[in-house]
């Protein structure tokens, strides 16, 4: 076995340049495939980063039936919403964890009234993390003691036709279904870019929502938010065992269009590097083709010295997979240096595709590719795989021929 590798080794090199065009094309290809990769995974944590501080952090608890109706934004007071932070903030991955009362209402001026969700929230603590704090683009955002006032987006100020210091009316459904209503002045503006999503929301200070909704002193759910996107499913299984008696779900639970959105490109993207290693592969079949029939008189003096076809055959195959190793070892190191380049050189601008709306707007201005090692194994793992297939049939070829004839090929 090592006779034959160190010979498919010395062949593969005999003609130099005939390698090193398959090299150049497995290279190239790996080198975009993995950027490719990079760029998609790393604006996949910009989305998902942002969307979980848009919509109230990466994990969130509530009473027992809350998620069976999710949709009607249940009124359910938490039993002891205190001893759920403290819970929270015992996980070494929490960034923050804050109280919440989080339901359906309406907020009207006069241009009419519009479904909203209003979301009563601890300032100080979520002042700090919160996506609509960072892009306050009239008035402030809201602070501990603020009373009667609403923080509201760009495209529900548009829609209300208000800005900072109008008056609107906010109307809630209390605990018990009794609808409150409270006249508010709109404190501060937001724009995300986001006009749909901006839409739907209003924001108030927990103490306020408390006394809207009949709540004293309660919360309906606590937003946590933790260091990094990904850590979901080592904090919530242990949040969950510490509070059995309630429901603790991720964001990708709630908020199941994100991540289908997500899924979509990443199957467009696992499509894409599925062509690009197809190109590939017939690049190197067609070099190995040209292998074969430059090489028939040798192959004819191999047969001709006793290797019988499947060693012929077993030759060529591992002259296809070495190329394919060498070009997937190469490839990945030189993606791999030019994601790191990136990344030290501030990542890719990204400002114009925020500014486009939709999910985009989630997006940083800012990509920064991220590495997937254990991506980048299947990758090189696939191209070898890949290019010991596409010498499958020269190799064929070349187990075929017979000696007599091969000697005398021209």
């Amino acid at each position: 076995m090592s006779g034959a590798l160190k010979m498919a080794w010395r062949n593969m090199w005999r003609n130099w340049r005939r390698t090193a065009i398959a090299l150049v094309a497995i290279v190239l290809g790996l080198i975009l495939l993995l950027f490719m990769d990079g760029l998609i995974k790393g604006s996949d944590q910009a989305i998902f980063g942002n969307a979980v501080r848009l919509y109230g952090g990466n994990i969130q608890v509530h009473a027992p039936g809350f998620v069976a109706r999710l949709s009607r934004l249940p009124l359910l007071p938490l039993q002891d919403a205190d001893a759920v932070v403290q819970a929270a903030r015992a996980q070494p991955e929490v960034l923050a964890a804050a109280k919440r009362i989080n339901t359906g209402g309406l907020i009207s001026s006069r241009e009419g009234a519009f479904p909203v969700v209003i979301t009563g929230l601890e300032p100080a603590i979520e002042g700090q993390i919160s996506l609509q704090a960072e892009n306050i683009t009239s008035g402030r955002y809201l602070q501990d003691g603020d009373q009667d006032v609403v923080l509201i987006g760009r495209g529900l100020a548009d829609l209300l036709k208000v800005d900072t210091g109008d008056r609107v009316t906010l109307v809630g459904r209390g605990q018990h279904e009794a609808m409150r209503q409270r006249s508010m002045t709109v404190i501060g503006v937001y724009d995300l870019g986001m006009a749909e999503a901006e839409k739907g929301m209003a924001f108030i200070t927990l103490p306020e929502a408390q006394s809207l909704y009949n709540l004293r002193d309660q919360a309906t759910e606590v937003a946590i938010t933790l260091k990094s996107v990904g850590q979901e499913k080592v904090v919530a299984p242990a949040l969950q065992a510490a509070l059995p008696g309630y429901e603790v779900n991720g964001w990708d639970t709630l908020r199941p269009e994100i991540r289908e959105t997500v899924d979509t490109k990443a199957a467009y993207t696992q499509f894409f590097g599925f062509v690009v290693l197809l190109i590939a592969s017939i690049g190197i079949l067609n070099l190995m083709l040209m292998a074969v029939f430059e090489r028939t008189r040798e192959m004819g003096v191999l047969a001709a010295l006793g290797m019988k076809g499947r060693q012929i055959m077993s030759l060529f195959l591992t002259e296809g997979a070495l190329i394919g190793l060498v070009g997937a070892v190469a490839g990945s190191a030189l993606a791999v240096a030019l994601l790191l380049l990136i990344n030290a050189a501030g990542g890719i601008d990204f400002s114009a595709a925020s500014k486009m709306g939709g999910i985009t707007a989630l997006m940083a201005t800012r990509i920064y590719p991220v590495i997937d090692w254990a991506g980048i194994l299947v990758r090189g793992i696939a191209v070898v795989i890949i290019a010991a297939l596409a010498s499958t049939y020269p190799a064929w070829q070349a187990s075929r021929t017979e000696p007599a004839q091969a000697l005398h090929h021209v």
